[in-house]
């Protein structure tokens, strides 16, 4: 046995070893390393993560009821492919959570937070190609909206969602550079319209939704 497999199960051994292989998974996940639709092996796995196949198995099992992943008999796993009803379903979601927030905010929205909603997206206003910024930035204005909303369950559950969503949004930068400014949802806030603001946020995530479902409908 040489010092890397002794090594590798001295650390599978030690409290958290699944905790910290799971994050690691399912971060090469939501940012596409692991791509949509590649197959795994625990052995190539254990080597990567530098550990053992026992927290890999343990991982991927939590991976797959969480619907990142699927378990291929005699062969390992498979990342789940970017599907139509795994985009409508989401988008669908989306739109019930964060129209709610959109329209709380508009009721509650002072001028401080105007701004740094206006803060988080101002890279829209000084990128030529969209790229990880943006990326980043969208996602901070989406999740600061859950939580102006004062709602802690519609931030919890759009954080997971949101998982999902990035997966999907750093895979079609290999396909397509496009995104959707914020600015019309910003201005129903500003004008403390609810329903105006309700139905920007539902326009965007339409929008989003369609987008996706012309890259990977075909």
């Amino acid at each position: 046995m040489d010092d890397v497999e002794v090594a590798s199960r001295a650390n599978a051994e030690k409290p958290g070893e699944v905790e910290r292989v799971y994050q690691l998974l399912k971060n090469w996940l939501i940012d596409c390393v692991l791509e949509p639709g590649s197959y795994l092996s625990e052995v190539e796995l254990a080597r990567r993560c530098q550990t053992s196949r026992t927290p890999v198995r343990e991982a991927c099992n939590r991976l797959s009821q969480e619907r990142w992943i699927d378990r291929i008999r005699n062969k390992g796993y498979r990342v789940r492919p970017v599907s139509v009803r795994e985009i409508l379903e989401l988008y669908e979601f989306r739109r019930v959570l964060e129209c709610f927030a959109a329209e709380k905010v508009a009721q509650v929205a002072t001028a401080p937070m105007l701004e740094e909603l206006a803060d988080i997206i101002a890279v829209e206003n000084t990128m030529r190609e969209p790229g990880p910024e943006f990326l980043a930035a969208n996602e901070r204005f989406h999740l600061r909206m859950a939580e102006l909303s004062g709602n802690p369950l519609i931030l919890a559950q759009l954080k997971l969602t949101l998982e999902y969503v990035h997966r999907i949004d750093k895979y079609s930068q290999t396909k397509s550079l496009q995104w959707l400014p914020h600015g019309q949802i910003l201005r129903a806030l500003a004008a403390h319209d609810d329903a105006a603001s309700r139905e920007a946020m539902a326009v965007h995530i339409d929008l989003s939704r369609d987008r996706m479902l012309k890259l990977f409908g075909s």
